[in-house]
């Protein structure tokens, strides 16, 4: 049983707002199922922090979700900044069970169980400089973060964390993002939101004792990435 991570699929299956007007997005959708198919089995999980798809309600999204049900392994998804269909966890989990959706887990102010890890995480917010910094919505995402966080410990698994933007990138940083990574003593952050040109500035390697790796799908060549080894070894 493998573990996965890939960010940012930004599906639009139902919608019309083709992601291959950016260089190096042509025929994604194709790609990213090719690649999945090839690398992923029934039997893993595959973690995607955020921008799942382009839709602007639960039901516009179906076909997007339909589209990663049929997909091989576990998926657990969280969210993030143009996840502008996003639900509460019991109405989401709900629409899935209506709808026949079986292999999508929700991650929000919980954790998921893989071996002896718990996957954690939340969206995070901001700090690139794209979009005003709003102290309250960054508290607020790191009190989530910390509720994730939490709940694995208390259940005994060594947490694991998958946000959606990343809390440092250049000179910036996440203070409370950062605090609480810190404070529980986090080791591998797992991020996406970085796309293009903005990947010649992701932090990726370890900055203050944690390992950050970027995910988005971009990134990756739109294939899974297989992050079982990294795992294990940082839980030695």
């Amino acid at each position: 049983m493998g573990l996965f991570a890939i960010g940012d699929l930004h599906l639009s299956l139902s919608d019309d707002k083709p992601m291959d007007i950016f260089s190096g997005w042509t025929d994604y959708a194709s790609r990213l199922e090719k690649n999945w198919r090839e690398n992923v089995k029934d039997s893993d999980t595959v973690a995607i922090p955020g921008d799942i798809s382009w839709a602007m309600s639960l039901s516009g999204a179906l076909k997007d979700f339909k589209f990663i049900d049929s997909l091989p392994g576990r998926k657990i998804i969280s969210k993030g900044n143009h996840d502008y269909w996003w639900s509460t966890k019991t109405k989401t989990e709900k629409f899935f069970e209506e709808n026949g959706i079986s292999s999508i887990s929700i991650l929000n102010n919980n954790f998921y169980p893989y071996e002896d890890i718990g996957i954690c995480g939340t969206r995070g917010w901001i700090n690139d400089g794209s979009e005003p910094k709003n102290l309250k919505v960054i508290l607020r995402e790191a009190q989530r973060l910390e509720r994730s966080v939490l709940s694995a410990l208390e259940s005994g698994y060594k947490p694991v964390v998958f946000l959606h933007y990343p809390p440092l990138f250049r000179q910036d940083r996440n203070g409370p993002i950062m605090e609480v990574l810190l404070r529980y003593d986090i080791k591998l952050v797992f991020y996406g939101h970085l796309h293009g040109n903005a990947h010649r500035f992701a932090v990726i390697g370890e900055r203050e004792g944690i390992d950050f790796r970027l995910i988005s799908s971009d990134f990756l060549h739109f294939c899974p990435y297989n992050i079982t080894d990294i795992v294990k070894n940082h839980e030695k």
